[in-house]
């Protein structure tokens, strides 16, 4: 999402689960950016990346009051394609292509920035108080595409499939789950789903070759393991069996094929590092396209 979100580098804290199914659960640290928290998962030391998922934050919950907002200055990416996902609240977004649109909740908004693009995310042009919470993901792309033309494709929360299974609502963002397919376009096996469950209820793994789950509210078990809230577990690949709410709780799954040794450094996700580089001189040149509408800032290279 922002630079100021790739900037802040959280300590993760993480231990093995006891069930022999889950290879760590991560408790990300969380980070106050003055009035506003965001907590980092992805990539963390030991294990930097979730089938083709390399970033991961939470972003609030943090309550604005009219006029008040996140304020992003233009930045490039490279190499990944990028998931704002809100739960409440509303961010304007621009980008060099000339999209210019509010990211909603439950509507996904998938920024390709292949060879390269620049975007921003601001204050959303309301009168009044609001609060924000949401997640901000980043996919690797697979070599072929890591270099495609940029893009930016937007999708309304009504167009996100959803069903409800034994009491569990669910909606699958990005993939296939659950006998639903998201019309979210992807570039491997990619996996991002949402689900609700009530206390007591269950609901079974999706299966894709890598899996993590991220609780944003309450708790479940899963075997032995207890995964709280702002907690992600990591699956041994090809794990089976059922996650049980032990109270009310909204989770995320993330996972999908998994791409091999992505290099990330600032704003930038690449298979070769000499294409950071590039990246780095070209965003000092000035080489980068501008964002209509919002040209006068950028956020400088970090020295």
């Amino acid at each position: 999402m922002s630079n100021i979100l790739a900037h802040t580098q959280a300590d993760c804290r993480e231990h093995t689960g006891d069930d022999s199914q889950v290879a760590m659960i991560i408790t990300p640290r969380e980070k106050d950016l003055g009035g506003f928290s965001v907590r980092r998962v992805l990539p963390f030391a030991k294990r930097r990346m979730v089938g083709p998922w390399i970033f991961f934050d939470e972003m609030g919950p943090a309550p604005f009051a009219a006029g008040e907002g996140i304020n992003v200055r233009p930045h490039p990416h490279i190499g990944l394609a990028t998931v704002t996902y809100l739960f409440e609240g509303e961010i304007t977004h621009r980008d060099s292509l000339g999209s210019h649109l509010g990211i909603r909740p439950g509507a996904i908004n998938l920024m390709v920035a292949g060879r390269g693009i620049v975007h921003s995310e601001r204050k959303p042009a309301r009168s009044d108080a609001y609060q924000m919470h949401g997640l901000q993901l980043w996919h690797a792309l697979p070599k072929e595409w890591e270099m495609t033309d940029p893009a930016f494709h937007h999708y309304s929360a009504e167009s996100i499939p959803e069903t409800v299974i034994d009491g569990v609502a669910v909606r699958v963002m990005m993939g296939d789950a659950y006998g639903l397919t998201s019309p979210v376009k992807t570039f491997c096996e990619t996996l991002y789903a949402e689900a609700r469950l009530p206390a007591g209820a269950s609901l079974a793994l999706p299966q894709v070759p890598e899996l993590a789950c991220y609780v944003v509210e309450g708790a479940v078990s899963f075997g032995e393991s207890q995964i709280n809230a702002q907690q992600m577990a990591i699956f041994e690949d090809q794990a089976t069996g059922q996650l049980h709410a032990t109270s009310d709780c909204r989770l995320v799954f993330i996972g999908g094929e998994s791409l091999g040794e992505r290099h990330i450094e600032w704003n930038f996700v690449a298979s070769d590092p000499a294409l950071i580089a590039q990246a780095k001189a070209d965003w000092l040149a000035g080489r980068f396209p501008t964002v209509p509408g919002d040209e006068d800032e950028f956020i400088p290279l970090p020295q």
